[in-house]
């Protein structure tokens, strides 16, 4: 409908005194940025790192990069630093540092200059290696084979069709959440699977035998201490449990797509993925499709921690009073640690979250000014040490070590194929699940091909590992 006539007079009328009575006002604002949260690569005399400006200010980026020292706790461009390519817009950038000193802690934080002066980002931490050498992970492959499929057996013998979810028990058995053949598997340490649960056929069976249940695209799994299996049944939108007598049940949610708090029976999900029990026994799970993170209680009453399901990234303390429950955008994978801190990776902001005890949640890795670090991580595995194992579904391995530093453990990103391999020669296909074993073996479900692979992490000279 086009706008009145004399509406647009008026409209000028107004434009044309606010311009000629009001004075004109000018800004002589500095740049706006943050540093990247985690240092990447590091060896004995190089890293890597870099920064996202936010906001140029009020004249062009005149320069930008890192500055770095192992003195000052605050360090400035009078500092060490780099100079990189400059940013015209609000962008993220990448700064390769050179020349550090082995076995050394330095201070580093990202700068940007224009016309009105230098600003910072926070300062980060890190400290070198003794050595030249780095590290990358050593690809095998464990179990399955191209041929996507279903068959029992030892190793390239099995056949899987696009594995998703994954956990271990404290024996070292490995679970599969064998997606499309809507069965969960078990690999044991030689590498043996067998079938668990699951008949094959897409549907939502009530309670019986393992062998007659129905399951559709089930996802995340976890063990609790006595060794009942349970899982996120993505497509019937309920979490179900897999006893140690070899019963299937409905352990929470009503088959509903939507979002219900209270009695297991009445609760509903809306595309459930990753699970992950804490210490006194309550599961979280990453509701996928309404972005949230929820609790189910060993009684099964189901609460929400965090998140809504308007799709987000916002940071912050949860308030049930107010309201205010942060934001999330497709949860996919949960870890929790020993104080019950829940480890959350939040694939739609290319971020790995925390939500303490107490409710705060932050931003520990990536972000969505930073999606080179972290791409689309689709799950996440932790070690004894508290080291990080993800998978970027976009075809690569990473690891986020306790100390914040980012390693490309295997693949590449966005790039897909199967290789066997050590770094960059390893390939992948749409990673998904993910679980690491008590000798620090990294076990990953190779969505589309149709395998699980085994990541071992071993040192390699830093000119050849990428």
């Amino acid at each position: 409908m086009k706008t009145p006539l004399r509406f647009v007079i008026l409209f000028i009328s107004f434009a044309f005194l606010g311009t000629s009575c009001k004075k004109t006002t000018t800004t002589n604002d500095p740049p706006a940025l943050t540093t990247n949260d985690v240092v990447l690569d590091v060896t004995s005399t190089t890293a890597q790192s870099g920064g996202t400006i936010t906001t140029i200010g009020s004249s062009a980026i005149t320069a930008n990069g890192v500055c770095y020292s192992s003195s000052n706790k605050t360090p400035t461009i009078s500092d060490l630093k780099t100079t990189d390519p400059i940013i015209s817009t609000s962008y993220s950038y990448t700064s390769n540092i050179t020349g550090l000193n082995p076995s050394t802690t330095y201070y580093l934080r990202a700068y940007a200059t224009n016309a009105y002066g230098t600003s910072y980002g926070s300062v980060v931490t890190f400290s070198t290696t003794a050595t030249s050498s780095t590290i990358a992970g050593a690809v095998t492959t464990f179990a399955g084979s191209a041929a996507s499929g279903y068959a029992d057996g030892l190793g390239a013998a099995a056949q899987f069709s696009n594995p998703i979810g994954m956990a271990i028990d404290a024996q070292g058995n490995i679970y599969v959440s064998d997606s499309f053949n809507n069965r969960i598997r078990k690999i044991a340490p030689d590498g043996t699977v067998t079938t668990v649960a699951g008949n094959g056929t897409a549907g939502l069976t009530p309670d019986g035998p393992a062998a007659d249940a129905e399951f559709y695209g089930p996802q995340g799994l976890a063990v609790d201490a006595q060794g009942n299996i349970f899982v996120a049944d993505f497509g019937n939108n309920v979490i179900r449990k897999i006893s140690t007598t070899g019963t299937v049940s409905t352990f929470a949610g009503n088959g509903i797509a939507g979002y219900v708090d209270g009695a297991a029976t009445v609760a509903e999900f809306n595309g459930p993925a990753g699970l992950a029990f804490d210490k006194t026994g309550n599961l979280y799970v990453a509701d996928n499709n309404n972005n949230m993170i929820r609790k189910i209680t060993s009684a099964g009453v189901v609460s929400r921690v965090a998140g809504t399901k308007t799709p987000g990234y916002v940071n912050g303390t949860v308030n049930t009073t107010t309201g205010f429950y942060t934001s999330f955008r497709a949860p996919n994978g949960l870890v929790v640690d020993a104080s019950g801190n829940i480890f959350v990776a939040d694939l739609g902001n290319s971020a790995i979250r925390q939500i303490t005890s107490a409710g705060l949640v932050t931003t520990i890795a990536g972000g969505p000014g930073q999606t080179s670090l972290l791409g689309s991580p689709a799950a996440l595995a932790m070690d004894a040490s508290g080291n990080f194992f993800i998978t970027d579904e976009s075809g690569r391995i990473v690891e986020l070590t306790s100390g914040k530093i980012l390693y490309d453990l295997a693949g590449t990103a966005n790039v897909a194929g199967f290789a066997d391999g050590t770094g960059t020669v390893a390939r992948f296909n749409t990673p998904q699940g993910i679980c690491v074993d008590a000798s620090g073996n990294i076990f990953v479900s190779d969505f589309n091909n149709n395998r699980i692979r085994k990541v071992v992490i071993v040192a390699v000279n830093n000119q050849s590992s990428n």
